[in-house]
């Protein structure tokens, strides 16, 4: 396992440090072990080997960039010959101040060291973007940038990009959070209940998920379809009905998630059941078919316990998604079975 950090974007601080290390997870890491307090937007976690870096990154919604250690404060000065190796190029900026380089001086010294180890100074395009992080007064450690986060193609997954359109959807990064949340990983089968304009199955496909929807609208199905395709994402199957009573191909199939936001406010069809009786009433339904260790990411209008005895409750965040609209979003997590003495299971 080697540490790295991932630096968190300021959407919902709690929400993007739970996705950073749900998505360590998903990919066989772990949180980060007990050090440095690198401030609120760092998030450290294990990864399994050099190739997790990027791999992680492609996963995150909340983030920049994931960073890697190269020298604590201490050691900064003997490092410098092994990065300018080959005479190769550097950008040396400090974290949460990028733009302010030119009246730093730790980041001026920091330059003017790494040119003297025979590198060369390269804003633009260079071969390695080294970072500046805080340790006190005139000590700062050295981070490598391993990967950064493709932010502008969460932006051309937004709604006013799609095919199928409504006026209030959760934003593709908000959603990427929560599949992350789920820790899909490639080949798991996923479920959501209230479909919608298919922004989270949208997000588990690009994960790898195999996607599996149901909406008591038939437009929405329709909807949701066009958008998955747009997207180049497919489904396995979108059923049109109400989810507490219709039923998938293969009635007895498990599922590893559900990811679902339900439907709420005026705009949203319930057939007139308010909106915590329909959760309360599908959510049961379809949770007994997650397998143990599996997740429900619930997102709702304020907190809410669907499930009773074999789940356990692993986050509940408020966070905007929408001008004045907050929604809560819950993560549950189903036991694990246990093998017992006698030869049986418990969860």
């Amino acid at each position: 396992m080697r540490t790295v950090l991932v630096e968190v974007s300021g959407e919902s601080l709690p929400l993007a440090r739970a996705e950073a290390v749900a998505a360590a997870e998903a990919i066989g890491g772990q949180p980060g072990r007990d050090g440095p307090e690198w401030g609120p937007t760092l998030v450290s976690v294990e990864l399994p080997d050099g190739r997790s870096g990027r791999e992680l990154a492609d996963r995150l919604g909340l983030a920049r960039r994931v960073l890697e250690l190269r020298a604590e404060p201490a050691a900064v000065d003997d490092v410098w010959p092994e990065l300018a190796t080959g005479s190769r190029s550097a950008a040396v900026r400090r974290l949460g101040r990028p733009s302010s380089g030119s009246q730093d001086a730790g980041v001026l010294a920091a330059g003017r060291a790494f040119a003297r180890a025979g590198g060369r100074v390269d804003l633009e395009r260079p071969d390695r973007r080294l970072w500046l992080i805080g340790q006190g007064p005139g000590r700062d450690a050295l981070f490598e940038e391993t990967a950064a986060i493709d932010r502008p193609a969460a932006s051309a997954r937004r709604m006013p990009t799609l095919p199928f359109q409504r006026p209030v959807a959760l934003p593709p990064r908000l959603a990427r959070a929560a599949a992350n949340l789920a820790r899909i990983r490639p080949g798991d089968r996923v479920l959501d209940p209230f479909l919608g304009t298919g922004a989270l199955l949208a997000e588990a496909g690009l994960l790898g998920g195999r996607l599996y929807g149901i909406d008591r609208d038939p437009a929405m199905v329709r909807g949701a379809l066009r958008n998955l395709r747009h997207l180049g994402v497919s489904a396995e199957e979108l059923v049109i009905g109400d989810a507490g009573t219709a039923e998938l191909t293969d009635p007895e199939g498990n599922f590893d998630a559900i990811l679902t936001d339900p439907p709420y406010g005026r705009a949203s069809s319930t057939g007139g059941e308010s909106a915590r009786a329909v959760v309360e009433r599908v959510l049961p339904r379809w949770a007994v078919r997650v397998r143990p260790g599996g997740r429900v990411v619930l997102i709702s209008p304020g907190p809410v316990a669907p499930f009773r005895d074999g789940w356990r409750e692993r986050l509940a965040v408020p966070v905007r998604v929408h001008r004045s609209l907050t929604r809560q979003f819950c993560v549950f997590e189903r036991a694990r079975e246990v093998t017992t003495t006698s030869g049986g299971t418990s969860g």
